[in-house]
């Protein structure tokens, strides 16, 4: 076994999700990560946790709703092109996870795209029928990483070889020093009142849009639940705004439910999405902004700011925090940029899109420039 992949191990159940010896640990292993799942499971045995294992596989899944498909077909009860009935409590998996200290996620599966052929309305009806086992399944400290496999190499055009050492660079990092470096992106969004972001293009949309962050508090995503951070590697600050008016463009590929979608074009009034375009894939972003209410809003604005992560691999998991980039996701906002009490945001779906702000962009804050062309106004080269 690569050395690295023990360091990975590591990382994830020390750094990354804190556990300690007692801790009931809910660990999802994918097809092709089965290397990491070995070396999680011994550092857990070695710390004294508790251990439950998960199959996590995509083609698993695209059987079961498949299958759902099929079996609505053949009800007689069912309209034409009804969605799968799904159980709107899955009391089994729910108790699973209510019960559990921590939820481990090991990606890394053999196709990326195996449920490409699922209909976007079973889609949406799986999704919302488990809307109680995502909230039991967050409520835990939860983190989710990936393995280096030939499927995420292939769909991030690169070579297997090269692909592992640009995860495990990403991953093997000096998070406490990172995390001290993004507290001043932090620090500015915690004392802001309204974000601005303007990006001048020739050949695309230009973006120039507003939101509200006032009572909202920044997340330093560290990789480690300690800092409210839940994905390895991060490397990014986020927070949740609302009263959002504008218009952006995404000009980073992204795949959202299987499906290939770039230049994603949306259009921002009143808070809430009211036009939208994709110069590829947009029956797939037209599925997750119909899904419900909230997904028509914004849940969360990030900024980028892991420079480790120097190429973007059609991955969100590492393509959201590269540095020179922020994202905007429609859909539910997290609890830990809400004040106690409050309710952000609310959807079964939260998807990100990326832009890249390397040149001819700023970032504002109550009119402020906090970031220009990448460069952030701590960094050596900004220009006010």
């Amino acid at each position: 076994m690569d050395e690295r992949v023990r360091e990975h191990a590591a990382v994830l159940v020390d750094w990354s999700a804190r556990v300690e010896a007692g801790d009931d640990v809910v660990v999802s292993v994918a097809e092709d990560a089965h290397e990491l799942g070995v070396a999680v499971a011994e550092a857990l045995g070695e710390r004294g946790a508790n251990v439950t294992t998960l199959y996590g596989s995509d083609e698993v899944s695209r059987a079961y709703l498949k299958g759902s498909e099929a079996g609505a077909e053949g009800d007689d009860s069912a309209g034409d092109g009804d969605a799968p009935a799904f159980d709107d409590d899955p009391a089994v998996e729910r108790a699973l996870f209510e019960a559990a200290d921590a939820y481990l996620r090991i990606g890394g599966g053999r196709n990326t795209t195996a449920t490409a052929d699922v209909s976007s309305e079973t889609r949406r009806a799986y999704a919302k029928a488990r809307r109680d086992v995502r909230e039991a399944r967050m409520d835990t400290d939860w983190v989710s990483t990936v393995h280096p496999t030939r499927s995420l190499a292939q769909q991030a055009g690169m070579a297997y070889e090269e692909y592992r050492d640009f995860v495990y660079d990403a991953v093997l990092r000096d998070w406490e020093a990172l995390a001290d470096e993004m507290a001043a992106m932090k620090e500015a969004l915690d004392a802001g009142d309204e974000v601005r972001i303007v990006t001048e293009r020739d050949d695309a949309p230009d973006t120039d849009v507003s939101m509200s962050i006032a009572g909202r508090t920044a997340v330093n995503s560290a990789a480690s639940v300690a800092y409210d951070s839940h994905n390895l590697p991060s490397g990014e600050v986020f927070t949740a705004p609302y009263d959002t008016e504008g218009e952006a463009f995404f000009d980073v590929p992204m795949t959202i439910d299987a499906t290939r979608v770039r230049d994603v074009h949306l259009v921002f009034e009143d808070g809430e999405v009211v036009d939208f375009s994709a110069g590829a894939g947009e029956d797939a972003l037209a599925s997750v902004l119909d899904t419900d209410a909230g997904a028509r809003r914004l849940g969360e604005l990030g900024i980028g700011m892991n420079r480790g992560i120097d190429r973007f691999t059609d991955s969100i998991l590492f393509d959201e925090k590269m540095g020179d980039t922020i994202h905007l996701a429609v859909g539910r906002a997290y609890d830990a940029c809400l004040p106690e009490g409050e309710s952000g945001n609310d959807s079964a779906v939260h998807v990100d899109m990326i832009s890249d702000v390397s040149e001819n962009s700023r970032l504002e804050i109550d009119g402020e420039v906090v970031q220009r062309n990448g460069t952030f106004r701590w960094e050596d080269g900004f220009e006010g």
